[in-house]
């Protein structure tokens, strides 16, 4: 996922990750991905809302290697598989009952790594037969390292060191006499005499000092076993370091590509749906480019059965948007297709649109109104203004903000003075801000100043009051057609 690094599962989330959560309805999405696998959601979650952090060459690196996944994919779940298969041998195959002890340790290392070198054996057949297959630079990173790492001799000298270290003639450690005659200086030998038939065995003398144990003899046999731990202690946490480092390489190996697997999954849900997907193309976090073509709440088709509908947008060069217009109208689901998308974007997904252009930001926030509930300790305007104060302190210059109608829990006036004054504010400090509101003074005063920065889309409404769920470039109007959804509430019923 990183050119450099690996990708840190445990890494801490933004701050507002739950807000993000909760406005985005982003637990849609990660379900979606991960098909109820509790890894593949956690991955999702970690990816995406980290990706805040990542740089356009990070992102356009992992979007090349996406290509390379949606034109493979049976190879990519087959490595996905192998490495899912080294961590479920260790889980049901390693007895780890022994470890305790050097001699323990090491019987039990040994044994984990022979059965790891089958699986290792598999992933480098599967990626020998597929290197050709992929064209971006982290596949072919990945390949290139798999033949440097394990070429054929390797798996030959393993499996004779393997053996070796079974120690079925016995263990040979050299000592030295210390303090008192204590052992000192323990070092495990490698025998160098060739091990002799069975007819020099019967008629050979033995070479050097014996001694026997008697077989009633547990003292001797406990200070043998002493020795022999002494004696082969360092290989042990060297084999044992060894299986670990395998290990952890397929436990690494599944994280990153469970991220992989998530879009893959995801793309062919809203395939599936009949959205329109493409790569975005993302700029420098200090432009300001958001330009699209059917956009679409990606969350929204994941959960309807009906066509939704998607909208077209310009407007490079501007800074605050401010959206009107028809209650249920496709504002809110408008304004999170916005948030959505630019989390996708810049963890180095696909979007749900034709076409995504957009900057990076360096974070997202929302501040979307809330229900009154019995968890507030105040009304809700303070618990608005309280919200937004924490989001204050969490900004920094290139974020992006989603308002949906914000600061209405007080009148007409007062909210639209504190909404005018906080985006002035955000305005100066380079703040990205979406903004949608029913405050008419408000959005009528951002139109007559006639900022250059400022675009101003509203939501349509058909003539006999239909909602065509498309927003275009227009003025603020009056009324936001409430009696609209009165009509369609209690006079049709």
């Amino acid at each position: 996922m990183y050119r450099e690094r690996d990708f840190d599962l445990q890494q801490k989330l933004p701050p507002n990750e739950s807000a993000l959560m909760q406005d985005l309805e982003l637990d849609t999405l990660f379900r979606a991905m991960s098909g109820n696998d509790e890894l593949l959601f956690q991955v999702a979650k970690q990816a995406v809302l980290s990706g805040l952090r990542d740089d356009v060459d990070t992102i356009l690196y992992r979007q090349a290697i996406f290509k390379d996944c949606l034109r493979n994919e049976s190879v990519v779940r087959e490595i996905y598989d192998i490495a899912i298969e080294a961590i479920e041998t260790k889980r049901t195959r390693w007895l780890g009952v022994f470890s305790r002890y050097p001699c323990g340790i090491l019987y039990e290392a040994v044994r984990l790594l022979k059965m790891l070198m089958e699986v290792v054996g598999k992933l480098k057949r599967t990626a020998g037969e597929s290197v050709d297959k992929f064209e971006s630079k982290g596949f072919k990173t990945f390949f290139a390292m798999i033949k440097a790492e394990l070429a054929d001799d390797y798996f030959a000298r393993a499996k004779t060191q393997l053996k070796e270290l079974e120690f079925r003639d016995g263990v040979l450690v050299s000592t030295e006499l210390g303090q008192g005659n204590q052992g000192i200086n323990y070092v495990l030998r490698k025998s160098l005499q060739p091990k002799p038939n069975w007819f020099q065995r019967l008629f050979s003398r033995p070479s050097g000092y014996t001694f026997r144990l008697d077989p009633r003899d547990e003292a001797g046999f406990r200070s043998l076993s002493e020795l022999q731990d002494q004696g082969i202690n360092l290989a042990a946490n060297a084999v044992a370091q060894s299986a670990d480092h395998i290990m952890n390489f397929f436990i690494m190996l599944r994280t990153e590509l469970a991220f992989y697997i998530g879009c893959i999954n995801l793309h062919r849900w809203l395939r599936h749906k009949n959205a329109p997907v493409c790569f975005p193309v993302p700029t420098q976090v200090g432009d300001r480019n958001h330009s699209f073509k059917d956009l679409r709440d990606a969350c929204l088709v994941l959960s309807m059965e009906r066509n939704v509908i998607g909208n077209d947008v310009n407007a490079d060069g501007k800074n605050l948007f401010v959206i009107t217009g028809a209650n249920q109208g496709g504002k809110s689901t408008f304004l999170r297709s916005i948030g959505i998308a630019q989390l996708m974007m810049q963890c180095g997904m696909f979007v749900a649109a034709e076409s995504f252009t957009a900057n990076i930001c360096s974070g997202l926030f929302t501040h979307y109104k809330r229900e009154e509930d019995a968890t507030m300790r105040s009304g809700k305007f303070d618990e608005e203004l309280d919200r937004m104060s924490g989001i204050v302190d969490s900004l920094t210059p290139d974020s992006l903000l989603l308002f949906n109608e914000s600061f209405a829990a007080t009148n007409e006036r007062e909210g639209a003075e504190i909404a005018k004054q906080i985006v002035n504010a955000l305005l100066e400090a380079r703040v990205k801000i979406f903004f949608v509101t029913h405050l008419y003074e408000f959005a009528n005063g951002l139109w007559e100043s006639k900022m250059n920065d400022a675009i101003f889309l509203r939501a349509e409404r058909q003539a006999d009051g239909q909602r065509t769920f498309k927003l275009s470039p227009g003025e603020p109007l009056e009324t936001s057609y409430g009696a609209d959804l009165y009509q369609e509430i209690f006079e049709k019923s």
